[in-house]
């Protein structure tokens, strides 16, 4: 019975907790004046900026998120088509440098050429469990054989 009404008692104060934490943060951020007001909304000129350059910062983002150097490895595809692997020597304003991984040749790509940047920290989540399974069923299967062997 305790169980039960400590159950019952933590889920009520879970609900309590998503409810009121909303409406704590909406009052913390509600404009107070006209002036405030204002000032949260962007003018139109900067609603209507050239979608290019945010898909270049976001691009940017990117780029500097993966790092520079062997371990910051990547796959870019171009807005022409075009496909590079490799890793990120150098970043910059403009352009960053990319290295082929067999040949080392560098490759400079201007961010406004970029249409995806693809992570390749090695190997995938579905790889990794499918290994994980692989062990566990060869253990599995390992003790069974020891355990039937050991019978007679």
């Amino acid at each position: 019975m305790l169980k039960i009404n400590l159950c019952c008692a933590l889920s009520c104060l879970l609900l309590l907790s998503t409810i009121a934490e909303p409406v704590a943060a909406q009052q913390a951020y509600q404009p107070t004046a006209a002036g405030e007001l204002a000032a949260t909304i962007k003018p139109a000129t900067a609603q209507q900026a050239d979608p290019q350059a945010a898909t270049v910062e976001k691009i940017k983002i990117k780029i500097a998120k993966l790092g520079v150097g062997s371990k910051a490895k990547a796959t870019i595809r171009l807005k022409d088509g075009s496909k590079t692997k490799g890793y990120i020597a150098q970043a910059g304003e403009d352009n960053f440098v990319i290295r082929d991984r067999k040949t080392d040749a560098p490759t400079t790509i201007r961010y406004a050429d970029v249409a995806k940047v693809e992570e390749n920290r090695g190997h995938s989540t579905a790889r990794n469990i499918a290994i994980g399974v692989g062990i566990g069923v060869g253990a599995l299967l390992l003790a069974i054989a020891i355990s039937i062997a050991h019978l007679d």
